[in-house]
């Protein structure tokens, strides 16, 4: 068990719930969203996931996809990912979480390797087919880290044991089907796929995809062990600067139950 999964399960044994903001590398540049990232994590983030932009982001909504063009047109390269997380992992213990497209990794052959060697604690590859993700998955445990799972409404019991028993770190639930981004309510499909990730693992469980601000955060906090906001940080982020993001972020983990202090 490496920190990320330690730290989640003991933050769920004393009755709290996880925020995992998410916010895009390079955006508006390198500097620019590693202070973010420092200062999300002063604002009591339990873990961040940080985006490596690519230009065919399939599960991204406008607000992430335009985040990563102008990323990507400023240069960003990959290797400005690892940069990145080795000057975070200076100043902070908050588990740092890469989330990164399939032919990312394909294309960079040693991808898992500099990521962990920089202090990664997972990788989430949204676009990984689970059929093929065994391999990843290894060289992740082996470099230690976690492939972190998705599982969606829409997939079946079978998918979610299997995908659940190959990642580790956490289960990412998408709480509806289409591409990231806010949405004005909570998918009502949420507890179903609750009940049905409880029911194939102990693993971890936040919830992400579609949760904009505090009232929704605590809606699915309430039937999960965290959350994960991505296009609402991100568009604060771009609208207002560093300030609203961390405004809006500071008032989720506000919304959130932090538990009962740790004995000694």
């Amino acid at each position: 068990m490496n920190t990320l999964e330690a730290r989640l399960r003991a933050l769920r044994e004393r009755g709290g719930k996880a925020f995992a903001p998410y916010l895009m590398l390079g955006d508006p540049d390198l500097d620019a969203s590693v202070a973010l990232a420092r200062d999300l994590a002063a604002s009591g983030a339990d873990a961040i996931e940080l985006g490596v932009p690519f230009s065919d982001p399939l599960a991204d909504g406008p607000v992430i996809q335009a985040a990563g063009h102008r990323s990507l047109t400023g240069g960003f390269r990959v290797e400005q990912a690892f940069a990145a997380v080795r000057r975070l992992r200076a100043e902070t213990d908050v588990p740092l979480l890469l989330m990164v497209y399939h032919n990312t990794v394909l294309q960079r052959r040693r991808f898992v390797e500099e990521a962990a060697a920089a202090g990664a604690a997972g990788l989430l590859v949204p676009d990984q087919p689970r059929e093929e993700s065994g391999e990843l998955a290894a060289r992740c445990r082996q470099a230690g880290m976690d492939l972190i799972p998705f599982v969606a409404p829409t997939s079946t019991d079978a998918r979610i044991a299997a995908a659940a028993a190959e990642g580790g770190g956490f289960v990412y639930g998408i709480s509806l089907t289409g591409v990231t981004g806010a949405r004005a309510a909570l998918s009502a499909r949420v507890p179903d796929l609750v009940r049905r990730v409880r029911a194939a693992t102990d693993l971890p469980l936040l919830i992400g995809f579609g949760i904009s601000g505090p009232q929704q955060a605590a809606a699915a906090a309430a039937q999960c062990d965290g959350v994960i906001v991505g296009s609402a940080v991100v568009a604060a982020n771009h609208e207002g600067g560093r300030r609203r993001a961390i405004e809006l972020a500071a008032s989720i983990r506000a919304a959130l139950p932090r538990g009962t202090a740790p004995a000694g």
